[in-house]
């Protein structure tokens, strides 16, 4: 039998002397360990997360409220866009709104005042998980009911409302924390946790509704509806087996890593749509002559419909060198913003002219929900410590304000828990919503912050 000889070692390198590649790769394997396990360890950019939602729902609710007066008249029984006119549409594009089931303006009345309440808890972070569904909901069937409504902040908000159901929004900043933090205290005592029962009730509830739903064919015509609404439904029936049963199984483990990864890529897609938002309008303005001129703002600032403040406007309007140099710069901004993304410093002051530049949009033109929307949007690329720093001042000017109050309890447990950034609890502390406790974000440079 004869044997292959052993290859020799290339010229200039000894026998035993390890390949040179070796650390390179193990280096680059090292790398994307830790990358994986960053990933799937947290959920990134929890106090970015908890601004989309406090933004979003906060825009929509005060919508709502704004409109109260005029609903029927929007998007009610008394809307020029007649109920029979809005199915005829949905059924020929496949959009989903509850609205449709009936059109009873008892129904109408209940759907739109749901919307509220969602927006409302939703904002405060109460039951997230279950709020943030009842939102996408409510904000599809008031939008999708009348459709000639809307404008570009009624695109973002519609956008927005379907992702924030795949996030841990909830981290920070919320009801659903404080819970978490109270139970994470009467864990480190001994004290036995409560019992979950609002959750419980809120999934049993909405169980047979979703299945009478979809028997009734009432979810619109797409596949992905009902199949994210009863992924979602059994995942919190997942959630709450989970940490009943097994709280520190491989269960719980597993259902924590897919939330992780799920609210991450979910996380890099609100960025994607952000950049792409800018981008397109950006690119699309180079295409106008007015935008190459530079006497694009001029126009809007002489519609009566965009002049709130008609002297403002005017003073504004009457300096050609202002009207060209706010043309170039938003043209500017928008183009260049996505490219600017992995320079922390320059990322950082093009969203600061962003964000000023819609608050002067709000301001001049009077659109003031469109900007919320986009100053929301734009909170996922502002930095981390900045976040952390307002979230303190924010709890500083709560306790100066109790503290003018005549006889208040000051007790840790009438102001809420206090954040800790850098602690984590272990997995068995957290609540039973399925969403994550405050954790370390740090104050390194990310895309988040």
């Amino acid at each position: 039998m004869t044997t292959t000889p052993p290859t020799a070692p290339p010229a200039g390198r000894p026998a035993h002397a390890p390949d040179p590649g070796t650390p390179d790769r193990i280096a680059a394997g090292a790398a994307l360990a830790r990358a994986l396990q960053r990933i799937t360890a947290c959920a990134l950019g929890p106090y970015q997360s908890a601004v989309i939602r406090i933004g979003f729902a906060a825009t929509y609710l005060f919508f709502l409220l704004r409109e109260l007066p005029h609903r029927h008249e929007l998007y009610g029984p008394d809307s020029p866009w007649h109920w029979d006119l809005a199915r005829r549409l949905t059924a020929g594009n496949d959009a989903f709104s509850v609205l449709l089931w009936s059109d009873s303006t008892l129904w109408f009345e209940a759907v739109y005042a749901l919307t509220v309440l969602s927006a409302a808890a939703l904002l405060l972070g109460w039951r997230t998980r279950t709020m943030s569904v009842l939102f996408m909901v409510g904000v599809l069937s008031v939008q999708n009911r009348s459709v000639f409504m809307g404008d570009g902040g009624d695109n973002v908000i519609h956008l927005m409302a379907i992702y924030l159901v795949l996030t841990r929004c909830a981290q920070v900043w919320s009801l659903d924390a404080r819970r978490a933090a109270r139970e994470a205290e009467r864990g480190a005592v001994g004290t036995p946790p409560r019992r979950d029962v609002v959750g419980p009730v809120l999934w049993a509830v909405l169980g047979p509704v979703l299945l009478g739903a979809t028997l009734m064919d009432g979810l619109g015509g797409t596949w992905w509806f009902p199949v994210l609404l009863w992924i979602l439904w059994l995942s919190a029936a997942a959630w709450w087996a989970a940490e009943r049963y097994a709280p520190r199984g491989q269960q719980r483990a597993l259902l924590d890593v897919l939330a992780n990864l799920v609210h991450n890529a979910t996380l890099v897609v609100i960025m994607v749509e952000v950049c792409l938002i800018y981008a397109t309008a950006g690119w699309y303005k180079i295409q106008g002559s007015r935008w190459q001129d530079g006497t694009a703002l001029f126009y809007p600032l002489k519609l009566d419909y965009f002049t709130p403040w008609p002297a403002l406007s005017d003073v504004l309007a009457s300096s050609g060198l202002m009207v060209m140099v706010l043309t170039y710069a938003t043209v500017i901004v928008q183009v260049a913003f996505p490219f600017t993304l992995f320079n922390r410093r320059i990322k950082n002051v093009l969203l600061v002219m962003m964000i000023g530049e819609h608050a002067g949009i709000a301001l001049l033109l009077g659109l003031p929900f469109f900007s919320m929307a986009m100053i929301a949007a734009d909170a996922v690329f502002l930095p981390t410590v900045f976040l952390v720093w307002l979230g303190g001042r924010a709890a500083l000017g709560r306790q100066r304000l109790l503290g003018w109050l005549p006889r208040r309890s000051h007790s840790p447990e009438a102001d809420g828990p206090q954040e800790v950034p850098t602690a984590r609890p272990a997995p068995d502390e957290r609540g039973a919503t399925g969403e994550a406790p405050p954790h370390g974000s740090g104050g390194g440079h990310t895309l988040v912050g």
